[in-house]
């Protein structure tokens, strides 16, 4: 270990640190305590670094250049893991001045900056980004890794505000409401009199909504209906009505008022109490490419034509969101749900034009769009169940009906299967009996590799016509699962089949091709997740469907730590979010030839460091998770 020999060699290293997290948030002469608290160590290729035998660490260390291996003592631990120039180590135990639990080792000629441990703590005090990076540097290297996409699509945003904006900050007037028994003369009285669109009925004590009479409701239920003016309100009203608590965001109110076709939305506080009411024009003011303009452009399309347009509204639409800094949950539940609504319009379109009754059927969603974590570069995962008394007579003309939605759905930029899950593949278009023998066979008595293709199955979501049909199909799901141990473990299997895309001693095992160094996000990332989270809700007698939503239940029915759960949830929602930033960047224009091939693949090579270090945190956890499913399903 050699001290730093001078001044200028410590304002050279100094300027070198300024490249990585977190000494880019630091002041400056934080930094140079740093660097002249430090003194400098080489470590040889496979020389031991640190080890469980060496005690109590004395030093925080920063990697100037080369590379450390990591490798648990325990195997319950997790897979080995990579430190590479920028990163510092051990953070846990230097924090809680313990042994550490791995041995590193340096993987090539790697020099190193030794903080003392007292330097480490006082440096800590003065300097909040250096202590805010200790104590949560996953967190920092999440929120960073946003800003800097927020600031790459900044100026590409149509946005003038995020939808993130809590609703509390967005009412511009108190909600006007009146009594349930106040006579519809005196309600209109007083919106006339207050130039406003609707009027809230109100709970006289709690002041909660129990209904809303809007302009639009006048013509229909006063008017045409020679509803004398003596009436109650309460006798006309819209009831109930969909309210969100003032936490709640824009983006909340916008599928709110999106899915439920209404212009006004009451927001209350914690009580249930009414403090405001919402408008369109107040919440889509916020961005001039809306959720609105695009869902309603969607539900007034007469053809395919006008679909394939709205379909490639949805893409600018999420282009303007990611400059926003929306993250990739919401975003992906933006995208399914436009998704959602642009195959409502097609469905109901193709059933009208052949005579369909979609109160006899149903068309389902599974997969992505069966858990609302649909990306941009989507194929379709879709079937059908109908009600038939003769299901050998009926299923033709539900077979070419669902023949002409997929195609059109091909021709709106959602790709065919090619495993044929699609609705015009008759062991797709079955009765609720069959669906049901059908489930009950994979549970009971499938073969591992039915298992395989079937897993896709258990994301199923009503989509558009008779929904009442597919409620039915989820419940036997749910509830034989957990209680067949030999299917569990299949799904167990099935769930390990693909590994993260870490190499032995952890360090991204990339692939070339083309002259690039990539890794599939999806095979070797995101569907580890989703796979997990699919195991895990089936054996415990979750309903949810969404990843994140399934994680956060599994965790309340078996007591998986909080720290845990966030860190699986947070691991697939940085990988999701870096699906969708490939596969926005093949949209654009220079990306032109770029559009063949895998979605998926994103270059290693071109992420920023602080992207690199998150992608490489975010594969280990999804190694500790299948470890977890080992211990669990296949001891």
């Amino acid at each position: 270990m050699d001290p730093i020999p001078s001044r200028s060699l410590a304002t050279n290293l100094g300027n070198d640190l300024l490249q990585w997290v977190p000494f880019a948030q630091m002041a400056p002469e934080h930094i140079d305590r740093f660097v002249l608290s430090a003194t400098q160590a080489y470590f040889e290729p496979h020389e031991q670094v640190l080890s469980p035998a060496h005690g109590s660490v004395r030093h925080l260390l920063l990697i100037r250049r080369g590379s450390v291996s990591g490798r648990p003592a325990r195997a319950q631990d997790g897979g080995g893991f990579q430190y590479d120039a920028g990163d510092l180590f051990p953070v846990g135990a230097a924090l809680g001045a313990r042994a550490v639990t791995s041995t590193y080792t340096a993987t090539s000629d790697t020099f190193c900056l030794q903080l003392p441990l007292e330097a480490m703590h006082a440096l800590a005090r003065d300097s909040a980004p250096f202590a805010d990076f200790l104590n949560r540097r996953v967190q920092q290297f999440l929120a960073l890794s946003r800003s800097a996409l927020q600031a790459a699509y900044a100026s590409q945003t149509l946005a003038e505000q995020s939808l993130e904006t809590p609703l509390r900050d967005l009412l511009r007037r108190a909600a006007f409401g009146v009594a349930p028994a106040t006579p519809l003369a005196v309600a209109l009285q007083q919106m006339h009199e207050k130039r406003i669109g609707s009027v809230l009925v109100l709970h006289e004590d709690s002041g909660a909504a129990l209904g809303i009479l809007t302009r639009h409701d006048i013509l229909g239920r006063i008017t045409l209906a020679q509803r004398p003016l003596s009436t109650p309100i309460a006798a006309v009203m819209s009831a109930p009505v969909v309210t969100l608590g003032a936490d709640q965001t824009a983006q909340d109110a916008a599928l709110a008022m999106s899915r439920h076709g209404i212009r006004h939305l009451p927001v209350a506080d914690a009580s249930g109490r009414v403090v405001g009411i919402l408008s369109e024009r107040d919440l889509f003011a916020l961005q001039r490419l809306s959720l609105k303009q695009v869902s309603m452009a969607i539900r007034a399309a007469p053809d395919v034509a006008a679909l394939r347009t709205a379909a490639r509204d949805i893409r600018g639409f999420a282009h303007n969101l990611l400059g926003q800094g929306v993250g990739a949950r919401q975003l992906t539940e933006l995208i399914s749900h436009l998704n959602d609504v642009l195959t409502e319009r097609l469905v109901s379109l193709v059933a009208g034009a052949r005579g369909i009754d979609l109160a006899r059927g149903c068309w389902l969603a599974f997969g992505s769009e069966g858990r609302g974590e649909q990306t941009l570069a989507t194929d379709q995962d879709n079937g059908i169940v109908f009600e038939s008394d003769d299901p050998g007579r009926d299923r033709p003309a539900w077979l070419a009906f669902a023949r002409e939605v997929n195609e059109a759905l091909d021709a709106c930029g959602y790709p065919l299967c090619k495993g044929n899950i699609m609705a015009s593949n008759p062991d797709c278009c079955l009765t609720q009996g069959e669906w049901l023998a059908r489930f009950a066979d994979w549970i009971d008595r499938g073969a591992p590799e039915d298992l395989l293709k079937a897993s896709i199955y258990f994301d199923l979501r009503a989509l558009a016509g008779a929904a009442a049909l597919a409620q039915p199909m989820r419940e036997p799901v749910t509830r034989q699962a957990g209680g067949t141990p030999r299917f569990l473990k299949q799904m167990a299997e099935n769930a390990l089949r693909n590994s993260p895309a870490l190499n032995w001693h952890g360090g991204i095992d990339s692939q070339e091709q083309g002259g690039r160094q990539v890794i599939d996000l999806k095979l070797h990332g995101t569907a580890i997740y989703v796979d997990a989270a699919r195991l895990y809700a089936l054996a415990h007698g979750v309903s949810a469907t969404a990843t994140r939503e399934r994680f956060e239940a599994v965790a309340k029915a078996s007591g998986v730590a909080a720290h845990e759960v966030q860190a699986w949830v947070g691991g697939f929602e940085y990988l999701q979010m870096l699906r969708l930033q490939v596969q926005l960047a093949r949209d654009r224009p220079e990306a032109a030839g770029a559009a063949d091939g895998n979605p998926n693949l994103i270059d290693v090579a071109a992420l920023n460091d602080i992207d690199r270090r998150v992608l490489k945190e975010s594969l280990r956890v999804a190694r500790r998770l299948q470890q977890r499913i080992q211990m669990d399903y296949l001891r």
